[in-house]
């Protein structure tokens, strides 16, 4: 029986297709729901049929694996591994920490599972699942691997630009007189992940705009370990391009990755939503 295994969830993003230890890694799907129907495994619509404003009709929901869904994961898992460490979206945008941990705390006693709030989501989740990964390749115990990812928690740092709000808003973190005011005025508001929570920064009126204040939120770094944009759907060609000749002359020797995003980011804030995250150096 092999030591330590990672569950996540499809909300991660990596940086690379393959690294040593994905192997280890499983992955529980988030629930879609649009059109008031139910895609457990997101096979039935993709990121690209999501019109750019949700309405009544469409009702696009992100949802969190069952408690059940988790208890059996869990269970199956622990037939070939005797550690589960599960790293999970942010628990103040999605439900799918606090179902982990019911699930987990049911099985307390037949099963070792260890979990962690990534306070992030997409490639910042991704950043951190992959770091766990590798470290558990190249012989980490349990509690290196614990100390190791929390800290990286607190060196990731997430910048999202939501056009409208009319996602949020019928995934219940905006209220109609916000999301439709906003969606009128054609804004883009700007969304901090501070300690997990989406925390409003500003208001810009162009994707242009989003990628220039993306630039000056990487200036404020001495040292990065990695930057990554999330596109939206349709991508942004001009402001992606814009952003990575910025990185390569101010940080020449730090990895930039670019990313489509994926249906369970599209579904919570939209599909023309970008995204920036930056890991920072720890010293």
């Amino acid at each position: 029986m092999s030591s330590i295994c990672i569950l996540t969830d499809n909300s991660a993003q990596f940086p690379r297709p393959s690294f040593p230890g994905m192997e280890i890694i499983n992955v529980i799907d988030l629930g879609i729901s649009v059109y008031g129907e139910l895609n457990n495994n997101g096979n039935s619509i993709k990121t690209t049929a999501l019109p750019a404003t949700a309405n009544e009709t469409l009702k696009p929901h992100l949802l969190p694996p069952t408690v059940q869904d988790f208890h059996n994961s869990y269970v199956n898992l622990s037939k070939n591994y005797n550690e589960i460490l599960g790293v999970f979206l942010s628990s103040s945008i999605n439900d799918c920490f606090r179902n982990a941990k019911t699930a987990a705390d049911a099985l307390r006693n037949s099963v070792n599972i260890q979990l962690i709030d990534s306070q992030t989501t997409s490639v910042g989740l991704g950043i951190l699942v992959q770091s766990i990964a590798e470290a558990i390749h190249n012989g980490a115990n349990s509690g290196e691997v614990d100390r190791m990812a929390r800290n990286l928690v607190k060196h990731t740092y997430t910048v999202l630009s939501v056009p409208g709000l009319s996602y949020l808003e019928s995934n219940g973190f905006v209220d109609f007189t916000q999301s439709t005011i906003t969606e009128m005025l054609e804004l883009f508001p700007l969304f901090s992940l501070e300690d997990g929570v989406l925390t409003p920064l500003e208001k810009v009126k162009s994707h242009r705009q989003s990628a220039l204040y993306f630039q000056e939120f990487i200036e404020e770094f001495i040292e990065l370990q990695h930057i990554a944009l999330v596109q939206s759907s349709p991508p942004n060609q001009a402001e992606a391009r814009m952003l990575r000749e910025f990185v390569q002359e101010v940080y020449p020797h730090t990895p930039f990755t670019e990313h489509a995003i994926n249906l369970p980011l599209a579904t919570l804030l939209g599909p023309n939503s970008m995204g920036l995250i930056v890991i920072e150096s720890e010293h």
